[in-house]
């Protein structure tokens, strides 16, 4: 039989209005399951606390102190949610038989939790939390993700449509998943990597509980290159087609002016020159800006620097402090 110690993983980045309510709602769950049998009496909720600006440890601490089930990890500084889910994940695989992340927002449905386990118990070792439909999102909102997910299809990018981060992993996926040692975190693209039997479940996305969004527009579009980037490198053999193509269509341009010149019909064309130019131009500023992300990634990587620091562990158990 599986073992079922379950570790809740939540990043949390400036979320000190949100996480008294989130902790109630996930410490009621952890209480609902144990009471059912479906999960262990040493399962935690463990809050990792991604450098915040506010009071995030602060009120993590004090929880810590009230209630046992609930843990932190106070990371040395921020890193991104990526890397600060990653640090939750890699503390939770040597404490737990499966560990399931989501966002401290509450729009994630803490009642698809027991689906997960569910599954899990089953014979699933990873997983994904699905939204079944994206009623609450604006027109905009809406759009543009799923755009996000065909656009990474498009490059080569194995993602699951309609899946965040919102998913649960066995001890032997996240065992596979620490062999993955990139700097450039995409989860969301690795996670299907790894392999393994795999499941869904659906469930209804609702509204922030309280706070600000972390993932504006801006943050939405290099979140998208960073993912495209660290997963395929489809871009780069764009470029290679666009370079055949504009070279095939330089070579006619050659053919038709010589036949222009040839026949006395030679006429300056200003206009069409600019265009040309400005096209040619503006082709090689994108190729070059293309290739210099994947120059940037390798730069980085090869640097070999720790993807995070953990500089507390609430929990009374000894933790690494760093991967």
């Amino acid at each position: 039989m599986r073992g079922n110690t379950l570790y809740i993983v939540v990043p949390c980045y400036n979320e000190e209005e949100v996480l008294p309510e989130t902790a109630r709602r996930l410490a009621d769950k952890l209480r609902t399951l144990m009471r059912g049998g479906k999960i262990g009496p040493g399962s935690r909720v463990l809050f990792v606390n991604d450098g915040s600006k506010d009071r995030t440890w602060d009120v993590i601490s004090r929880l810590h102190r009230e209630d046992p089930l609930l843990c932190g990890a106070d990371l040395s500084r921020n890193r991104g949610h990526q890397n600060a889910l990653l640090a939750g994940l890699m503390t939770a695989k040597d404490r737990s038989d499966m560990a399931i992340s989501m966002d401290a927002d509450l729009q994630d449905d803490v009642d698809a939790v027991d689906a997960m386990v569910d599954k899990y118990l089953a014979g699933a070792d990873i997983v994904y939390g699905v939204r079944s439909s994206r009623k609450t999102d604006t027109f905009f909102k809406r759009t543009t993700a799923e755009a996000f997910y065909r656009m990474m299809d498009l490059l080569g990018a194995e993602t699951v449509f309609n899946h965040a981060d919102y998913r649960l992993m066995s001890r032997r996926a996240l065992e596979g998943l620490a062999q993955f040692k990139e700097v450039n975190l995409f989860l969301r693209g690795i996670v299907p990597m790894i392999g393994y039997p795999t499941d869904t479940v659906e469930y209804e996305r609702g509204e922030r509980f309280a706070g600000e969004s972390k993932y504006p527009l801006k943050k939405m579009l290099s979140f998208a290159l960073e993912g495209v980037t660290s997963l395929s490198v489809k871009p780069l053999r764009m470029i290679t087609g666009l370079g055949f193509l504009v070279f095939f269509v330089s070579l006619v341009m050659i053919g038709y002016n010589v036949v222009r010149w040839a026949t006395g019909n030679t006429v300056t064309g200003w206009a069409s020159l600019a265009c040309s130019v400005w096209l040619i131009g503006g082709l090689i500023l994108l190729s070059l800006g293309v290739i210099g992300e994947y120059v940037g990634k390798l730069y980085l990587e090869s640097k070999g620097r720790p993807r995070f620091l953990i500089r507390e562990v609430l929990d009374g158990r000894e933790g690494a402090d760093g991967d």
